[in-house]
């Protein structure tokens, strides 16, 4: 039977204390909204659906590529929300599964479980549980003497012996549609909120005869939602728990996992090492027996194989095989190492690619350049690129030598195999195999300070 998902991505949010809807804030760089998206299309549903409404401006960008968007533009309670995907679902026949955009930590395979526990008892809804010590804040499960869901009982409406209850209702629950729809028209306010709560939901469908099933979760954690910035650095611990643990069984090693933070659609080959202080985000590649780290932070950037990436920031950038990079060293888009190539201690790389085996050990800019094979760089080297309102190429052929201190400016060209000395500026097209040297003739004045009492001695 075919399974559609809504997801309700509406909610204010206010304990965020934030300009941005909760949905929109990020766990390991991917919004909540997104990682339930994920999850619904992870297990298989056929159509997603996202009610957005508070902040939606910020919310519809994010979700209206690969789901149907629909509005409720009042906030009247997660009934009225449901009901606000009802036009988008017309005519669907099979289960609906109703997640919350703000719970990201919700598992494909529970979804599943749920659809399928629903087909199997033909029933109107099955609610997901979780037994909790602490269960404040949560709605309660109320059972009947067959064990089945009868109602649900929020916090506020809660007599102290339902708040006492453990089982808590976790906010996800699967649908028939049909019962769903048909019993949303009956759903009323009349409680402490003055809201549509869809939990009422359960009681008219149990009414109408049709089983009301709840399928407890062992996981609680997957039930998390996030309402506060200490709940959003719980959910993402979770979470890089998960995905920490997935890497270290396909073979990669991490010497301290609790400071090790990689996003969800980051790629690691097997025998690869991460030291302490890794954080690896976007779509990162990692080859294998690459080391990374310490302290380093990657941000789609494709590694290759055999490198060693220390102190390093990388944003869009690509380091073939055997390249070395840092320590603090700052790779920016379009920088691009080419096997064996090294961009060493607090060197900037910019929009610009160092050749096979080229070298650019300290304390130097390159920047809109083209370097060749087997070039070294010296220290302190800068390609001058910007000339206050536009940008230039530099191109730096196979084997050339720059010396320390050499300032190119763009846009120049310094041929095969030349040589340019330390301290020079270079400003015209240097020739193959040639020495150049752009430098101030040293000038020296026998006497002068014992002549100019001015000069303090030591």
């Amino acid at each position: 039977m075919e399974t559609a998902a809504i997801i309700l991505a509406a909610g204010a949010g206010t304990r965020m204390k934030s300009k941005k809807p909760k949905v929109v804030h990020e766990v390991l760089g991917r919004p909540l909204v997104r990682w339930v998206v994920e999850a619904a299309k992870a297990a298989g549903a056929d159509k997603v659906v996202t009610v957005v409404g508070h902040m939606r401006d910020q919310v519809i960008p994010l979700v209206e590529g690969d789901t149907e968007v629909a509005v409720q533009t009042e906030q009247r309670g997660t009934a009225d929300a449901v009901l606000a995907a009802k036009d988008a679902l017309a005519g669907f026949d099979g289960a609906v599964v109703v997640l919350s955009g703000d719970s990201p930590l919700i598992e494909p395979e529970t979804i599943r479980q749920m659809a399928a526990l629903r087909e199997e008892h033909n029933a109107a809804v099955i609610v997901l549980t979780m037994e909790l010590e602490n269960p404040f804040g949560y709605g309660r499960i109320v059972r009947d003497g067959a064990g089945e869901v009868a109602r649900i009982v929020e916090q506020k409406d809660a007599s102290p012996e339902e708040a006492a209850i453990t089982e808590c209702n976790s906010g996800v629950y699967c649908f028939d549609a049909k019962a769903l729809f048909e019993a949303l028209e009956q759903v009323g306010s009349d409680n402490a909120q003055g809201e549509f709560y869809l939990t009422d939901v359960l009681a008219i469908s149990r009414a109408a005869g049709r089983p009301v099933l709840a399928y407890k979760t062992a996981d609680p954690e997957q039930c998390l939602g996030v309402n506060s910035r200490r709940q959003l650095a719980d959910a993402t611990a979770v979470m890089q728990r998960r995905i920490n643990d997935a890497h270290m069984a396909a073979g990669v090693t991490m010497w301290d996992p609790a400071t090790t933070f990689i996003g969800p659609e980051v790629e690691i080959e097997p025998d690869v090492e991460l030291l302490p202080a890794v954080m690896l985000m976007g779509a990162t590649s990692i080859g294998e027996d690459s080391v990374i780290g310490p302290n380093t932070r990657l941000t789609d950037t494709q590694v290759g194989c055999g490198c060693v990436i220390d102190e390093t920031v990388a944003v869009e950038a690509r380091i073939d095989d055997g390249a070395t990079c840092g320590p603090r060293a700052y790779l920016r888009p379009a920088a691009h190492l080419c096997e064996g190539a090294k961009a060493g201690t607090h060197v900037e790389i910019k929009k610009s690619t160092i050749g096979k085996g080229s070298k650019v050990p300290h304390l130097s800019y390159i920047g809109d350049t083209t370097v060749g094979e087997g070039v070294n760089i010296g220290a302190g080297s800068i390609t001058c690129n910007y000339d206050g309102a536009n940008k230039h190429a530099t191109v730096i052929e196979d084997g050339a030598f720059i010396g320390s201190d050499t300032m190119m400016v763009a846009p120049v060209t310094i041929g095969e195999g030349a040589l340019v000395g330390a301290g020079s500026t270079i400003t015209k097209d240097v020739a193959p195999g040639a020495l150049a040297l752009g430098r101030a003739r040293q000038q020296q004045m026998e006497g002068w300070v014992a002549a100019h009492p001015i000069v303090k001695k030591k």
